[in-house]
C-alpha cells in the first residue's frame, strides 16, 4: 500500500513492509486491542501509516512542540473529505476501546492494550462522524476537508500514482499559503513568486510518535500528535 510513492519517497522499502504488519517494530502498536480489526478497516490504518511515513509533502503543516521527547509535530493536515469519509465508513462496524490512540493506553505488557475498565464500542459509538474518526483518532494530525479530491486542496490519502501525486500541488499551495500571509514578513504574489517545495522528508511521524517511546515514557507524556 506503499507503493504509491515510490517514486518519491521518505520511506524505505524495509519500513514499508513493517507498515502492514500487525505487531511491527515501527510502533509495537496493536490494532486488534479489541478483537481482530477487519481488513477493510485495517488497510485505511496501513496506508495512513504510508502517508505519514513515505510522503514528502507534509512540510507545510510541520509545527514546533514545546516536549521533552519531540522538538516537531504535524497538525491540522487537511485530509480530503472522500478519504475521511470512506474510512469511517470501513471501520464503523469495528471495535475500539479509546478515542484518543495516542495516549491512555495499558502498555504493561509491552504492548497496547485497553485501559482498565474501559470497554469496546463500534467505531461508529465512539466516533460518531466520519470527522471525528479523522480528527481526533490521532489528537488532531488530520482535519477534516470539506474540500474534494482533485480539488488541490486537500491531502489524498489514497491515490492513483499512474496519475502522479495529486498531494504535491497541495503542498505547494499551502506553503505557498503560508508564506504570504500577513503574519510573515514580506508578501509574495501568487504571479511573481515560484511556489515553494514542501519540506522533504520531515524528521518526525505524523501520528504514533508516542507509541516509539518505552512503556514507561508514556505516561509522562502531557500532550501528543
Amino acid at each position: 500500500q506503499c507503493s504509491p510513492w515510490k517514486d518519491n519517497a521518505c520511506c524505505t522499502a524495509n519500513t514499508s513492509l513493517e507498515a502492514h504488519k500487525d505487531q511491527s517494530y515501527l510502533y509495537n502498536f496493536n490494532w486488534n486491542h479489541c478483537g481482530v480489526m477487519p481488513p477493510k478497516c485495517k488497510r485505511h490504518f496501513i496506508q495512513d501509516t504510508c502517508l505519514y511515513e513515505c510522503s514528502p509533502n507534509l512540510g507545510p503543516w510541520i509545527q514546533q512542540a514545546d516536549s521533552s521527547w519531540r522538538r516537531e509535530r504535524i497538525l491540522h493536515v487537511p485530509l480530503c473529505r472522500e478519504d475521511c469519509e470512506q474510512w469511517w465508513q470501513d471501520c464503523k462496524d469495528a471495535l475500539t476501546c479509546k478515542e484518543n490512540w495516542h495516549k491512555g493506553w495499558n502498555w504493561a505488557t509491552g504492548t497496547n492494550r485497553c485501559p482498565w475498565g474501559s470497554m469496546c464500542r463500534p467505531f461508529s459509538q465512539v466516533f460518531p462522524q466520519p470527522k471525528d474518526l479523522c480528527e481526533k483518532v490521532w489528537s488532531n494530525s488530520f482535519r477534516f476537508s470539506p474540500e474534494r479530491r482533485g480539488s488541490g486542496r486537500c491531502i489524498q490519502m489514497w491515490f492513483d500514482p499512474a496519475q502522479g501525486n495529486p498531494n504535491v500541488a497541495v503542498a505547494k499551495y499551502f506553503a505557498w499559503k503560508k508564506r504570504s500571509s500577513p503574519a510573515q514578513t514580506g508578501t509574495l504574489a501568487p504571479q511573481s513568486a515560484q511556489a515553494p517545495q514542501a519540506l522533504p522528508c520531515p524528521g518526525l511521524l505524523l501520528l504514533p510518535l508516542a507509541l516509539l517511546l518505552l512503556p514507561g515514557e508514556l505516561g509522562a507524556l502531557g500532550s501528543s500528535l
